[in-house]
């Protein structure tokens, strides 16, 4: 090899390494700034050790509860709840991120503070706001960050509130857009924070103990834009696995998996009409229903979410490109992507075959 075209490919070489340097640093940062946000919202901070309340705790330490062990933690100066609870908001409590989906009326956490409250060894939430200036005594949805600042016109009397009442029985429920992120699995969308159930079928958990569902993006692109819903009416119990609604196309019908328990306390007036909305936004405004349930964490115990839906989406994506290549012959080398309406495009598939195989 000549000098000169040996010269060439090092310098070639130091070109493609100063590149993958940068793009190294620049991902590193991306993930730095992402662990940040995180860690800023996870409302635990780096200071943290095994301990016990018979212990002496550090300044500002809190005992929690982890895997069993007693952990004493010290929040960062930066760190905050994700879903902070409305004692902690109020200035009772030092530190508590809301685990109940902000469901006051059946968290085990709210009832052990009232029954302090019953027994003088603390104010309640309510008194603790009473106690601030005119202009801080913001509304509990505000406090809670579920609305934007709001002052309070009812001295936190919420049970006599219109406002409460409009929010909690027609707001939240008839609300269901929200930004999301998507994991795209060959022309598929999954969401976070979701949970799935293997009819097809999703869930997504509301604020104040309610479930938002409907029928997820592979389902509604592989049957295609459906002529009606055929949707109960409210006050319709739902039973986990078994038929709880319908959809029908051309003559065809499929019968759709409920994939909670639950009675419906909403149904989404305007896919009634246009049905086409869950196609073009399953996970927004084509959502179905808003079901209250027994026990949210039970119910969602029983479905996939994360990476279980994930690897479970990726595997009937497989099967089903596995079908299309039975009817019309093998598809391109890297799979391509599920376009909408395969059923429409790709007839011979067979429409009691599709639902049979992937709504059960």
């Amino acid at each position: 090899m000549s000098g000169s075209a040996s010269c060439g490919i090092s310098i070639a070489l130091m070109v493609v390494k100063d590149d993958i340097n940068a793009n190294s640093k620049k991902e590193q940062k991306m993930a730095d700034i992402k662990n940040e946000k995180q860690r800023s919202h996870v409302g635990y901070g780096s200071s943290y050790r095994k301990g016990g309340y018979a212990g002496l705790p550090g300044e500002k330490e809190i005992p929690a509860v982890i895997g069993s062990q007693v952990w004493m933690i010290k929040p960062d100066k930066e760190a905050k709840a994700a879903n902070p609870c409305i004692w902690m908001q109020a200035g009772v409590v030092e530190f508590k991120s809301c685990n109940n989906y902000y469901d006051c009326t059946s968290c085990k956490y709210d009832l052990g503070m009232k029954m302090k409250v019953d027994k003088g060894q603390q104010i309640s939430w309510q008194d603790a706001m009473r106690r601030r200036p005119g202009l801080e005594r913001v509304c509990r949805h505000s406090l809670t960050n579920r609305i934007a600042k709001r002052a309070c016109a009812y001295d936190y009397q919420c049970s006599g509130c219109d406002f409460d009442q409009f929010f909690e029985d027609v707001w939240s429920s008839k609300t269901g857009d929200r930004l999301l992120n998507f994991m795209n699995i060959k022309g598929i969308n999954v969401p976070e924070n979701h949970y799935f159930h293997n009819g097809h079928t999703w869930a997504r958990i509301e604020n104040g103990g309610y479930l938002r569902v409907g029928l997820d993006d592979f389902a509604l692109k592989m049957l295609g834009e459906s002529d009606c819903f055929d949707l109960p009416l409210m006050g319709k119990t739902l039973d986990h696995g078994k038929p709880g609604w319908g959809l029908k196309r051309k003559g065809n019908t499929a019968d759709i998996l409920s994939p909670v328990d639950g009675i419906i306390t909403e149904v989404n007036s305007n896919v009634r009409e246009n049905p086409g909305v869950s196609n073009r936004e399953p996970y927004g405004a084509g959502w179905l229903f808003m079901v209250r349930v027994p026990d949210i964490k039970e119910n969602a115990k029983r479905l996939m979410a994360d990476a279980d839906s994930i690897s479970w989406m990726s595997n009937e994506v497989n099967r089903l490109e596995k079908m299309v290549e039975d009817v019309t012959g093998p598809l391109a080398a890297d799979g391509g992507y599920l376009a909408n309406d395969i059923f429409g495009n790709v007839p011979g598939l067979g429409w009691d075959n599709l639902v049979n195989s992937f709504l059960k």
